[in-house]
Order: C-alpha cells, then sequence, then structure tokens
C-alpha cells in the first residue's frame, strides 16, 4: 500500500473512531430520558435491519439476474462457435 493509502486509511480510521465517540457521548447527553433514547436506538436498529435485508434481496437479485445473462450469453457463442466448426 502507497504512503497516500495509508494515510487515507489513518484518516477514514480518525473519523470513524470520532464519529462512534460522538454518538456515544449524545446518546450520554440527550436531553431525553435512557428509556426513550433506548426505545429510538430500538427502533433505528430495527429500520435499519429492515433496510439492510431489502438491500441483500436487491444485491442478490441481480447477482442472479446478471448470471444468468451471463451463462444464456455463453452458451449462445458456443453453440455459435460450435456450428461453425461442424460447418
Amino acid at each position: 500500500m502507497s504512503d497516500q493509502g495509508k494515510q487515507a486509511a489513518k484518516v477514514a480510521a480518525l473519523v470513524a473512531g470520532g464519529a462512534v465517540i460522538g454518538a456515544g457521548l449524545g446518546v450520554l447527553l440527550a436531553p431525553q430520558s435512557g428509556a426513550k433514547t433506548r426505545r429510538d436506538i430500538s427502533r433505528y436498529t430495527k429500520k435499519t435491519q429492515l433496510q439492510a435485508t431489502r438491500w441483500n434481496r436487491a444485491i442478490q437479485s441481480g447477482v442472479t439476474e446478471a448470471m444468468e445473462r451471463g451463462r444464456a450469453t455463453y452458451n449462445r457463442h458456443r453453440e455459435a462457435k460450435l456450428a461453425i466448426e461442424a460447418s
């Protein structure tokens, strides 16, 4: 990895670490009760999980479709090549 890549990775790690620390402090210093905060976090987690599941299904569907199209294209080219060779 180049020096620039290492520097970029360090900056990204620092930003991510700062975001985690900031989120933690935000939860600790929030002006609402702990029960409400936990409920909000639970709702957000469920929504995020649902969205991740949807993305996963969409990606799987896209990959499956692309693979099927690739196989079909490969088979057409293979059959055409065999037909040409047989002639």
